[in-house]
Order: structure tokens, then sequence, then C-alpha cells
């Protein structure tokens, strides 16, 4: 099975693009996520940790999937590192992941029922990239 065989049908993303947008992702949970939840069995949550920059590249990203893949539900987020996973729109992250008193980013990645097998190749690539 090839490194892309989890992406369905329904991604209207170019063959061709698919690999560089893959790495992006990669590249993202490559900078190590501060955890990786499953709230719900249709939802992911990453917090990560970073800057405003951090927060940017993931908003422009998260905008750039669901362009291509429309089954994706995003949305980003702020906590103050506590564990409350309190949601404040789309605010940017500041600070870094271990000052418990600093603002994080979180991501939610939602699907549908039907993209449930998505998901669920998506959080496995997450905890494989992040274990390299």
């Amino acid at each position: 099975m090839s490194d892309l065989a989890w992406v369905p049908r329904s991604c209207t993303l170019p063959t061709a693009e698919r690999p560089l947008r893959v790495a992006e992702w990669d590249a993202l949970f490559a900078a190590g996520p501060v955890s990786l939840s499953r709230p719900e069995p249709l939802r992911l949550r990453l917090v990560l940790a970073g800057g405003p920059e951090v927060g940017e590249r993931v908003r422009d990203l998260a905008e750039r999937e669901s362009g291509c893949c429309s089954f994706f539900t995003f949305t980003t987020g702020t906590d103050t590192g506590s564990g409350t996973g309190a949601d404040t729109g789309t605010g940017t992250a500041a600070g870094r992941g271990g000052d418990r008193t600093a603002e994080r980013l979180w991501l939610d990645i939602a699907v549908d029922p039907a993209h449930a097998a998505v998901l669920d190749a998506l959080a496995a690539r997450i905890d494989a990239v992040a274990a390299r």
C-alpha cells in the first residue's frame, strides 16, 4: 500500500500535489504536538506548542485542506495550558507549550461518519510522525 493510499477519492487536490500537502502536515506534526486526543469518535484534538507563527501556519494549512477535502472540519483556538481546553475562538497562540500559563494553540479535526477511516489514518500518521 502506498503512503497516500488512505487519501479518499473525494479529495479534489490534484494527485501530483498530494505528497507536498502531506509533507506540510508531516512537518507540523514533527514539530511536536504537545498532545493528541480523541474527545469524540469523529474528532481529533491536537495541542501545539509555538507562537503566533504556528497559529498562522495551522490556519493557512487547514484552510487550504478544507478547499480540497470538504469532509474535514477544522477549528482552532487557544487555551492556557491548564488542560481546560477552553474555546476562545480562532485566536492566536502565544508563549511556549512548556509554560503552564502561556497560551497554546489547539486544532480540532472532525469528519462525518463516512470518513471515520480517514480520521483513524490521520491519527495513526500523527502518532508515527511525532514519534520520529
